[in-house]
């Protein structure tokens, strides 16, 4: 008898231990999809009716829509780099530039969730370009595990064959039912390039579906088809991210499933991506959380940066940011939001800036940039006003992906029929810019040299440097130099140079009809 008790005893403890080992973790999961180079507001949801994004429209009406969220920087890498570390990019050492190796010393918020408990991954475009690699040399899974294998034929030759929603199946079932998940959607759409025509033909648009051409562009029917083709490829975006909802509501999981949909930068047309308007950092946002947001439906004023993703994924894991060993955040927690509190006063503004995107000046120089916006006002400050800001012209204005659009207002130009678009997209730039947003969002009147917008700017520079200052950027404490020594570590590394000898040097993202033959004053 006392042998029974005993063994019954023991099948008792194996039991609850055996329980409490397969007991659900109720942390949410984390579903973070991101296009690849979409303005601000071209989703349905903003009212934009030649974008038709019926998954991106349902995720603001069942959570939030952000009227105002801004990445710190407008290029795929440093616009990546802030949202995985929470960090602005000046804060963030190499990464701060395009094609860089990314500082060991900087974990992303997967990294973060993997090491306790989350089970990550991700299919399409992660973090880049550039190189992670850890300590050893082991390539680091900064945005998870990759999931790929799933492809598909795609609608139109320029558009990637990842089956990006059958690829999330297979990560979702291999994915424990009992441990809480991260995944990375990256679309590399509506990146560059476009098969021509695809918006009308496909697409089925009509050219009068635009009821307005930014006034920096020219108005024909090249750019608008340019434009409609940029909306196709919006829309597969947002098709995948229909199919992948549709998972998580077939699986069970959408309940408890946050879902973040936004772009890392701009769309990739001239004056836009690559640079510090309006259009370049100022991106969609919607928010998706059935069991976290309270009130959904509603529309956020508040101003948003990339910088605040991490800190919220992170709190929300019911971790403290501290314990993670992720390095200091400036960025804060979104909560406060999901939580229908009132107007968030530590939310009135956001700061931006730039390095070095792609190379094309002499000595791989970048264009340095710090910006602010506040209220309806966007500042700009320009460090280098002598560069020029695309690229220089020899080498092709690098800096901007080529397109039908950029083809047209070089041409323009060239043919002494129009030289003001080129001035608008490619020329030189004054060392203070000054936009009021709210009555002109294309950013076309520089309002920085009148009198009596000199109080107005005088503030806004002020909470811009004491930001920077705070942030310790290099930049503004006088060593904005180091900047330009981290090297580009692309094949084209001291492209200028080699360039202007006579190399032939690979510029698959520009058009060969961007080159200049002269150089240009």
């Amino acid at each position: 008898m006392k042998r029974i008790t005993i063994s019954i005893f023991v099948l008792l403890s194996l039991f609850s231990c055996s329980e409490k080992k397969i007991e659900v973790d109720q942390r949410p999961n984390i579903l973070f999809c991101i296009a690849d180079d979409a303005s601000f507001p071209h989703m349905g949801a903003y009212g934009t009716n030649w974008v038709k994004t019926p998954a991106f429209d349902r995720v603001a009406k069942e959570g939030l829509l952000f009227m105002n969220a801004y990445t710190p920087n407008a290029k795929c890498a440093p616009s990546r780099s802030a949202i995985l570390t929470g960090r602005n990019s000046w804060q963030l050492e190499e990464a701060a530039n395009h094609w860089n190796n990314f500082p060991l010393k900087f974990k992303s918020y997967v990294e973060a969730l993997g090491e306790n408990g989350y089970t990550t991954g991700f299919t399409g475009k992660g973090w880049g370009p550039g190189k992670a690699v850890s300590a050893s040399g082991i390539p680091r899974e900064l945005t998870g595990k990759a999931y790929k294998d799933k492809t598909i034929n795609p609608p139109t030759t320029k558009i990637s064959r990842n089956d990006y929603s059958a690829n999330f199946e297979v990560f979702l079932d291999s994915a424990s039912t009992n441990t809480p998940w991260c995944f990375w959607y990256g679309g590399y759409e509506p990146h560059r390039a476009y098969e021509y025509g695809t918006g009308i033909g496909k697409g089925k648009k009509e050219l009068s579906d635009i009821t307005e051409v930014p006034a920096f562009w020219p108005d024909n029917e090249m750019v608008r088809t340019d434009m409609l083709d940029y909306a196709y490829e919006v829309e597969y975006f947002d098709f995948h991210l229909e199919k992948i909802i549709a998972t998580l509501e077939a699986n069970g999981q959408l309940e408890n499933t946050i879902i973040v949909v936004t772009a890392d930068n701009g769309m990739p047309f001239p004056r836009i991506k690559g640079q510090e308007y309006e259009l370049s950092n100022h991106l969609p946002l919607a928010i998706m959380w059935p069991k976290g947001i309270k009130n959904p439906g509603r529309i956020v004023q508040e101003y948003v940066s990339f910088i605040d993703f991490a800190p919220t994924f992170i709190e929300i894991a019911g971790l403290e940011w501290e314990k993670t060993q992720m390095a200091p955040t400036p960025g804060k927690s979104l909560t406060d939001v999901f939580g229908d509190s009132k107007s968030n006063t530590d939310r009135d503004f956001v700061v931006f800036g730039k390095e070095r995107h792609d190379v094309g000046r002499p000595k791989d120089q970048g264009y340095p940039i710090r910006g602010i916006v506040k209220e309806e006002y966007l500042y700009v400050k320009n460090f280098e006003p002598t560069r020029w800001p695309a690229g220089n012209p020899e080498t092709g204005y690098l800096n901007t992906d080529g397109s039908p659009t950029k083809t047209v207002i070089l041409d323009l130009r060239r043919n002494g029929e129009n030289a003001e678009y080129w001035q608008m997209n490619f020329g030189k730039r004054p060392e203070e810019e000054l936009y009021q947003i709210g009555k002109d969002p294309l950013c076309m009147d520089n309002l920085a040299d009148m009198d009596e917008m000199k109080s107005i700017k005088t503030e806004l520079s002020e909470l811009l440097f004491t930001t920077l200052e705070t942030q310790q950027d290099p930049r503004v404490l006088g060593n904005g130099e180091v900047f330009e020594s981290y090297p580009y570590i692309g094949k084209e590394s001291n492209f200028y140079e080699r360039f202007m000898n006579g190399e032939e040097m690979n510029t698959g993202w520009v058009n060969d009809t961007d080159f200049e033959k002269e150089k240009l004053d």
